[in-house]
C-alpha cells in the first residue's frame, strides 16, 4: 500500500456505530463518547491522558489584549478544550497565556516547547517558560521545529538539549517529552534516536495529496505507540507572492477560508489516528475550527474523494523529499 493510499483509507475507514475511530487503525487515538457541549476527547499515545480533539495553540492570542485573552481561554475551557500549546517564539503569547489559564491549571494539559538545542540553554528557557507561565511544570515540553538531521543529532549528542528534558521530568517540571517537526526526515531520525511520548506534526489534505507529506511519519509513530498531534489542519497553500495576509497576518500560510472546505480540512485530519489538532494562529479561525469539532463526524468515502479533488487546486506548504 503506497503511503498516499494509507491515508485516503485512514480518512474513510473509520466509521462505527459510536462515532469512535481507531477500530481499523492499530493503535490510533480512540475517541470517548460524546459528552454534551463538550468536545470529543482521545487518548494521547501511551501517555495515558485524554486531550479534546481541538486544542488551543499560542499564536492565537498573541498580540492580543489580556481581556480578550482571558475571554478566549475561558470560552475554549467552557466549551471542552483541555489541551493547551505554547512556545517562546510565539511573541508574547506565554505572558499573555500564563495569568489567563491559572484558573484552570490544574484541569488543563499544557505544552511548551523550546528551539534551544543545547543543555544549558534549553534549561534556562524551560525555567523562563515556567515563570512565565505561572506553573511549576509543563504536561509536555517539546523539541521546537526540529528540520534538519543536524537539529536531532545536537539534541541527542552530548550536551544536548535531550538531557535537560530527561534532567526536568525527573525533577517533576516535565511530565512527557516531544517535539515538533515541518522536516519528514528530521521527524523519522528523531523517532529512532529516542522514545519519544509525543509528535506534533502537519497533518494537512493538500500537504498528502499534493505532496505525499506525512504519512510515512504518522504511520512510524502509530507503530511506536507515540501519541500524534496535528498542526496546518486548516492550512490552504503558501501565501503568493505580494498576496495581501491582512485577513490572517499571524498565519504565516493561506488559511482555508471556504467554510465548506475548512469543515473538509479540519475533519480530514481528524479523521486520521492523531489525538488532537491545534487550530490555526488567528481568533476566528480557532472559534471556527471549535465549532466543527464540537459537531465532528469522520469523512465518508465521497467526502474523501471530495477532499482530494479539492487538494489539487493547491500548492502544498510541504512536500516528501524525492529519493533517488
Amino acid at each position: 500500500m503506497d503511503r498516499r493510499t494509507f491515508f485516503r483509507r485512514g480518512a474513510a475507514g473509520v466509521l462505527s456505530a459510536a462515532g469512535l475511530l481507531g477500530a481499523r487503525l492499530g493503535r490510533g487515538a480512540q475517541a470517548e463518547p460524546r459528552t454534551v457541549d463538550l468536545l470529543p476527547r482521545r487518548t494521547l499515545g501511551r501517555t495515558g491522558i485524554k486531550l479534546s480533539i481541538l486544542g488551543l495553540g499560542g499564536m492565537a492570542i498573541a498580540r492580543e489584549t489580556p481581556a480578550d485573552v482571558k475571554t478566549l481561554v475561558g470560552e475554549a475551557f467552557d466549551t471542552g478544550v483541555n489541551y493547551y500549546d505554547v512556545a517562546p517564539t510565539y511573541a508574547d503569547a506565554e505572558d499573555l497565556l500564563g495569568p489567563a489559564l491559572e484558573p484552570y491549571r490544574s484541569r488543563v494539559h499544557l505544552a511548551c516547547k523550546t528551539t534551544k538545542r543545547d543543555k544549558d540553554g534549553a534549561r534556562r528557557e524551560l525555567e523562563t517558560s515556567l515563570r512565565k507561565l505561572r506553573t511549576d511544570y509543563v504536561d509536555l515540553y517539546q523539541f521546537h521545529a526540529l528540520t534538519t538531521t543536524a537539529d536531532v543529532e545536537a539534541i541527542l549528542g552530548p550536551n544536548g538539549a535531550l538531557e535537560t528534558f530527561v534532567a526536568a521530568k525527573q525533577e517533576g517540571k516535565v511530565r512527557f517529552i516531544g517535539f515538533s517537526a515541518h522536516s519528514e526526515e528530521a521527524a523519522l531520525l528523531a523517532l529512532s534516536g529516542f522514545v519519544f511520548d509525543t509528535i506534533l506534526f502537519p497533518v494537512n489534505y493538500v500537504c498528502v495529496h499534493q505532496g505525499d507529506f506525512g504519512p510515512r511519519v504518522i504511520q512510524k509513530a502509530q507503530e511506536l505507540g507515540i501519541g500524534i498531534l496535528a498542526i496546518k489542519a486548516m492550512a490552504q497553500a503558501p501565501w503568493a507572492e505580494g498576496e495581501s495576509r491582512a485577513s490572517c497576518p499571524k498565519c504565516w500560510y493561506r488559511p482555508v477560508v471556504d467554510p465548506e472546505e475548512q469543515a473538509l480540512a479540519l475533519r480530514y485530519t481528524l479523521s486520521q489516528p492523531v489525538t488532537a489538532a491545534v487550530a490555526p494562529g488567528d481568533k476566528a479561525l480557532f472559534r471556527r475550527a471549535l465549532a466543527l469539532a464540537r459537531d465532528f463526524q469522520p469523512l465518508n468515502e465521497a467526502e474523501t474523494e471530495d477532499v482530494g479533488r479539492r487538494a489539487a487546486a493547491h500548492q502544498p506548504l510541504f512536500r516528501a523529499a524525492k529519493t533517488a
